[in-house]
């Protein structure tokens, strides 16, 4: 049931967000319930209550909606539960994201990085462009390590996405010659791909404003939260020396340019966003407008399967 106080707040604007209950996500929330309503999209019901709680306590509005963007049908449910509070959506923040360690499948059988890196949130922006009016903006957080001529990551042991189709990548199969690191691959491909479709959107949508921000390298956050205590212990560690380090960052620093990017005075569209809030080049493959709409049509194709539970092809949708 729609929350009273919440649809009798002042502010008129409302703008939902994924994974809001750790890390970049919940400092992102934090900052953007001083500009408007928001809509806590997440799995753990505990922790969206507890966010939600945060907010109320320093004056502001917020309602869970519980989701799980590893499950399309999850997605799905949430979408039509947002779109029946009836609100004065101006935004949407695609934030949550995993990296794993070691490689999972959905109950459908699909690889959990991709679904919930990129088919979970295209489901989701897809449900919501309809009902977004003009002007509204949708920002996407993306990853450098997308790109395999990206220095740091590379660096790091990335070797950028390994994309052979996008029902392969369901399928958790990668392009040979990929990185050592278990789960680089797919997470990388996964980002690869929603950030191609972010570009796609900002085409196909130009009534709305379509950005993505890469956030910088943030140890201690809920993103790799399959590792063991040893090594998110010393993430966490890491934390400390982030605002010191090139391509680094810390919840807080993502959080403000996810703010700027979302409140976009300036209304740009198309735009990828650095950690420090200034525009970045994505890789070659992913500024390759074929490859963009390659990425869209494959994702609407796979998606608009038989075997995909709780999957409508949006109004939006070109195809």
């Amino acid at each position: 049931m729609p929350n009273t106080a919440f649809e009798n707040a002042a502010d008129p604007k409302a703008y939902v967000i994924t994974g809001p209950t750790s890390g970049i996500g919940r400092a992102a929330a934090l900052a953007l319930a001083k500009n408007g309503r928001l809509v806590l999209v997440g799995r753990d019901p505990q922790k969206l209550d507890n966010v939600r709680k945060a907010i109320e306590r320093k004056g502001h509005d917020a309602l869970p909606v519980v989701c799980d963007l590893s499950d399309i049908a999850s997605v799905r449910h949430a979408a039509a539960q947002i779109i029946g509070l009836k609100l004065p959506l101006a935004g949407l923040v695609n934030n949550a994201g995993v990296l794993q360690m070691r490689a999972t499948t959905t109950a459908a059988g699909w690889d959990t990085t991709f679904v919930t890196n990129h088919l979970g949130p295209f489901v989701l922006t897809e449900a919501l462009i309809p009902y977004l009016p003009d002007g509204a903006n949708i920002v996407f957080i993306a990853s450098g390590v997308e790109d395999p001529e990206r220095r740091p990551a590379t660096a790091a042991g990335f070797r950028g996405g390994r994309f052979i189709s996008v029902e392969a990548s369901a399928r958790g199969e990668w392009k040979p010659g990929g990185s050592r690191m278990q789960g680089a691959d797919a997470y990388a491909t996964s980002k690869q791909c929603i950030l191609a479709a972010a570009m796609a959107f900002a085409r196909e949508t130009p009534r709305l404003h379509v950005n993505a921000v890469e956030p910088g390298f943030n140890p201690g956050t809920g993103l790799g939260r399959d590792a063991n205590a040893f090594l998110r212990a010393i993430a966490s560690a890491l934390t400390l020396l982030a605002p010191f380090i090139k391509y680094w960052g810390t919840p807080q620093s993502a959080a403000a340019v996810i703010t700027k990017a979302l409140l976009n005075e300036a209304g740009e569209t198309g735009v990828y966003f650095d950690e420090g809030g200034h525009p970045m080049l994505a890789s070659a493959r992913v500024r390759d407008t074929a490859f963009q709409d390659r990425v869209v049509a494959e994702t609407r194709a796979l998606l608009s399967k038989g075997n995909v539970p709780g999957y409508r092809k949006s109004p939006s949708s070109n195809t």
